[in-house]
């Protein structure tokens, strides 16, 4: 595989991975959520109030109002994240 097909089905292995742990098995409960987030992005809790982050981010993901993130939800947030980063990384090499 290629290293973006590789990275796409690193994507679909850790959402299963999270999804599959209560509830149904293709969406994550905000417990879900929140156990993917400490583990996968430790990062962007740190230094914050989690419980409270989780619930806004939960609120914010969940387009369809059903309290669950599902997969797509899933990677609209992993990419709008991507992409934060880059433009984080992109003012860092301008300097």
């Amino acid at each position: 595989m290629t290293e973006l097909e590789t990275s796409m089905a690193l994507l679909i292995e850790v959402f299963d991975k999270y999804a599959c742990t209560e509830g149904k098995k293709e969406t994550l409960t905000k417990e879900e959520l929140k156990k993917l987030m400490e583990k996968e992005l430790p990062g962007f809790l740190r230094g914050s109030k989690g419980k409270e982050n989780c619930d806004k981010l939960m609120k914010d993901l969940d387009e369809n109002g059903d309290s669950e993130v599902d997969f797509n939800e899933f990677v609209i947030f992993v990419a709008t994240l991507t992409c934060l980063v880059h433009d984080k990384f992109q003012k860092c090499d301008k300097k």
